[in-house]
């Protein structure tokens, strides 16, 4: 018996499908390439979105202009009133605790932990209290308060919120969705602008902020930071944050400091995220409570605790402490261990007050230093190069971020290779942090913000109507004296 010829399958396309049905599929998908390349609405969200990176890009280079303004103000009043410190600091500290509980509640502290909690959450109005239109101005302008206090805060970890803002605002205005990814595009180019750290950008959106990477995620944080980071070198120039390192590493000669630097880093570092996040309790509990009952006298306290650190290193531990920083790596000056406690407690209790200001260039201060204070003793390895090593070890173990650490390192110094003696200190240390530290820094401090979102969108809980009483609950009325009456 001879098969049917009309019954003989037809011939199979490229894809292993019939012919006919691959041809309908590549039409299909002619038809969705032609439809995403001309729809004006398609147009309209990319080009919101291109306009919110840029701003971004923008927003950050004039933050960091105005806030290297206000920090020249005070060392400006402090240089020549040694002693003003002791008023101004608890009073703009007190100032900016208030506008923050009055008028930003979702802005104390870095930024960051805000951005990694409105990336974990679902919900509109839950995002919105941590990245409204009100955190973009208000952040800014309280940190600045807190510089203008002598502060010891960065205004990078700040950026990464306002950039996630600025892109949520963008989204909302162009109706886009996946709010998600574009959470964490701000985040990412936020960070590349605040450095001019492109690939820092990248990695921080990877290691940090998701903890993972979706395929979907890719382009949008990329365009993001291509964005963001051309307006960003469009004003400043194509710059290195600390300039140019031109150390050079040998990882025989060179293991003794990476082994030490990598372990007392990573300890400092956990010590420091210690402090921070079961620190300001107890030093509340023995102040009586006077944190949670008066937390704008805590603020004002910790304002004056910051002043005297300064007093006693003569100014040394005020703001962000990059000026120090880029001068201990350059070697045109040297401190001791006295520095890194000071700068170290002032950056915690920066932290403790409640007023808006990140950690990274603190940080990065204070690896500087520990790198500095270390060098002596370490003699085979250049200072620079033990300086390098104590930046990248320290940045690693208060964030057990080590890759996003050694990026950061290698970007803002202008190195164009990736050395494995920075690689192994940040990795050593972000594991001598985890054993003192299990859950990362700014992860512990999102899921208090994740809590505070979750509070503001809650519905308010209905007030219970009383029950109606019984008979016999209801208690008789009191009786009455006849009354007499005159005759």
């Amino acid at each position: 018996m001879t098969e049917d010829p009309a019954r003989k399958a037809a011939p199979a396309g490229p894809s292993g499908l019939p012919r006919r049905y691959a041809m309908h599929d590549n039409a299909k998908r002619f038809r969705r390439i032609h439809a995403l390349m001309l729809s004006p609405k398609m147009w309209r969200r990319r080009l919101v979105f291109w306009t919110g990176a840029i701003c971004v890009g923008v927003v950050s280079v004039y933050f960091a202009l105005f806030a290297d303004k206000v920090q020249d103000i005070f060392a400006t009043l402090s240089t020549r009133l040694p002693l003003l410190p002791l008023a101004m600091s608890p009073l703009m500290f007190f100032l900016s605790a208030w506008l923050v509980a009055r008028y930003c509640p979702s802005t104390p502290g870095s930024g960051i932990p805000q951005a990694i909690a409105a990336h974990a959450l679902q919900g509109e109005k839950e995002r919105k209290y941590l990245l409204g239109p009100r955190v973009i101005a208000g952040k800014m302008l309280l940190t600045f308060l807190a510089l203008l206090g002598g502060g010891s805060i960065g205004r990078e970890g700040p950026t990464v919120q306002v950039g996630a803002a600025l892109m949520m605002l963008s989204a909302r205005f162009g109706r886009m969705t996946g709010e998600r990814d574009i959470v964490l595009a701000g985040a990412a180019a936020g960070v590349a602008a605040a450095f001019n750290t492109p690939l820092a950008g990248i990695i921080f959106a990877i290691e940090e902020m998701a903890r993972g990477f979706h395929h979907r995620s890719s382009g949008v944080v990329l365009m993001a930071i291509v964005l963001s980071g051309a307006a960003s070198m469009s004003v400043l120039g194509n710059y290195n944050y600390f300039g140019y390192a031109d150390t050079v590493f040998d990882l025989a000669r060179d293991s003794t400091a990476i082994v030490v630097t990598g372990v007392v880093g990573g300890f400092l570092g956990a010590l420091f995220s210690l402090f921070l996040t079961k620190g300001g309790k107890y030093l509340r509990d023995k102040l009586h409570g006077m944190g949670s009952r008066h937390p704008l006298w805590f603020a004002a306290f910790c304002g004056l605790i910051i002043a005297l650190l300064g007093l006693a290193t003569h100014g040394a531990t005020y703001g962000t402490g990059y000026t120090l920083a880029n001068d201990l790596l350059h070697e045109r000056t040297s401190v001791s261990w006295g520095y890194v406690g000071a700068k170290l407690l002032a950056t915690v209790f920066s932290g403790f007050s409640g007023v808006p200001g990140g950690i990274f260039s603190p940080s990065l201060s204070v690896g500087a230093a520990v790198g500095s204070a270390l060098s002596p003793w370490l003699g085979h390895t250049p200072m620079q190069g033990v300086i390098l090593l104590g930046m990248c070890a320290y940045f690693a173990g208060v964030t057990q971020a080590p890759i996003t650490s050694f990026v950061i390192v290698l970007e803002v110094t202008g190195k164009g290779v990736m050395p494995a003696p920075l690689i192994a200190a940040a990795v050593l240390a972000a594991a001598v942090s985890r054993l003192l530290m299990p859950m990362p820094l700014y992860h512990v401090l999102a899921h208090r913000f994740l809590i505070d979102a979750r509070k503001f969108a809650a519905p308010p809980e209905p007030v219970p109507e009383p029950e109606p009483k019984t008979a016999a609950e209801i208690p008789p009325e009191p009786e009455t004296a006849p009354q007499e009456t005159s005759a």
